[in-house]
């Protein structure tokens, strides 16, 4: 890992937490599997409230991409476990993922969630980690602005299909306003493959705007 805090590229740092599911080793626990953690300002407040549920709507579509979601913030086990009750009890959504304690501010300090005039509560941060423990993406919302749930479901399936088939993908991917679902081949780096990518647009085998700017469906 890079000095300081974590960046994408870098591994997870390895910590021991404990969750309203018992303790956990990560990156470890999660080995070959995708995990999203989150964390949150703290329980029993309005828009950490909907996100939760927003994820747990989403749950299942996660871990069909292989893909587990974590939950953060300083309170405690009890004050989680609480909340997740009154969640259950009042909205009718049943949160099954396990939410990290960390009332010690030890993980929120080590991820770089605690933001400078924001006391201890944790910023909304956003950490998608693949399946060899690496760090892939990073997002910061302040406390104020509930998160995006399909945009993060959207980068994780991005990741995935660059992980598995080494494109670039296009703003909106997959609904492009110009090029729909499909995918940007990485440019030519050299005279010789940019003249090979015009030969194979020719022939239909890709799309191009330009020899760098290339681009097919998969």
């Amino acid at each position: 890992m890079s000095s300081g805090l974590p960046l994408i590229g870098d591994r997870f740092p390895e910590l021991q937490v404990s969750t309203t599911h018992g303790m956990k080793k990560l990156p470890e626990d999660y080995a070959g599997k995708w995990f999203v953690l989150f964390s949150h300002p703290g329980d029993f407040t309005p828009v950490c409230t909907t996100e939760f549920m927003a994820f747990e709507r989403l749950r299942e579509e996660f871990e069909s991409l292989n893909c587990s979601l974590i939950g953060l913030s300083v309170d405690q086990v009890f004050s989680h476990i609480k909340w997740v009750e009154w969640i259950k009890e009042n909205r009718n959504v049943d949160v099954q993922f396990p939410v990290i304690a960390d009332e010690l501010g030890r993980v929120s300090s080590a991820l770089g969630m605690i933001h400078p005039g924001k006391g201890t509560n944790t910023v909304r941060s956003v950490f998608i980690v693949d399946d060899k423990g690496i760090i892939r993406l990073i997002l910061y919302y302040p406390q104020e602005i509930g998160r995006n749930m399909d945009e993060i479901l959207r980068a994780l399936k991005a990741l995935q299909t660059h992980e598995k088939h080494k494109v670039a993908l296009p703003a909106n991917w997959p609904n492009n306003e110009d090029l729909g679902d499909q995918v940007i081949i990485p440019p030519a780096a050299n005279t010789k493959d940019a003249k090979a990518r015009l030969e194979d647009a020719a022939a239909g085998k890709i799309k191009c705007w330009d020899w760098w700017f290339c681009y097919k469906e998969l």
